[in-house]
């Protein structure tokens, strides 16, 4: 075996894995969007409640109750459809670009159970790994499964 060949390591694996789309990450939202994760942000979370709130209340007060209430139902509508699925979004893009830093990244967020990988094998098994489970013997696995066979490709 040659010295200066390598093996290449279980994270530049997944990464090639991932970006053929023969591997998918998943993540926990919820954890990852909680204070104390090294993807939180606290301006995403606080400020748009905190508006709706005060203007609720500021409704109230200066003009009528049904003002204040409807102030509240239209801001709870809008932080439903239009905030949460951008903030799930970018926890989700922020954290996978966080784990797929470093095997320490990684190993930190798979130790907490916030990750999670999912792949379906050419044969048609459906396979899947999360904290329990080893990573890197998962990717290698997916790696070896699927490097023979050629991405599959739907039908037009």
């Amino acid at each position: 075996m040659d010295e200066d060949a390598a093996p290449t390591p279980p994270l530049e694996i997944m990464k090639g894995l991932l970006d053929a789309e023969r591997l998918k990450l998943g993540v926990h939202i919820r954890k990852m969007n909680s204070p104390g994760s090294p993807v939180y942000r606290y301006g995403e979370n606080v400020w748009p409640a905190a508006l709706i709130l005060v203007s609720s209340f500021a409704g109230t007060a200066w003009v009528h109750f049904y003002l204040g209430g409807a102030i509240l139902a239209v801001g709870c509508w809008w932080w439903l459809a239009k905030v949460q699925p951008k903030v799930k979004d970018g926890v989700f893009e922020r954290t996978c670009g966080w784990a797929l830093q470093s095997d320490d990244h990684f190993d930190a967020l798979w130790a907490k159970g916030v990750l999670s990988l999912f792949a379906e094998l050419p044969d048609g098994r459906k396979v899947a790994a999360t904290r329990r489970d080893d990573w890197r013997s998962f990717v290698r696995l997916v790696w070896r499964e699927t490097a023979a066979a050629p991405p599959a490709r739907e039908a037009a």
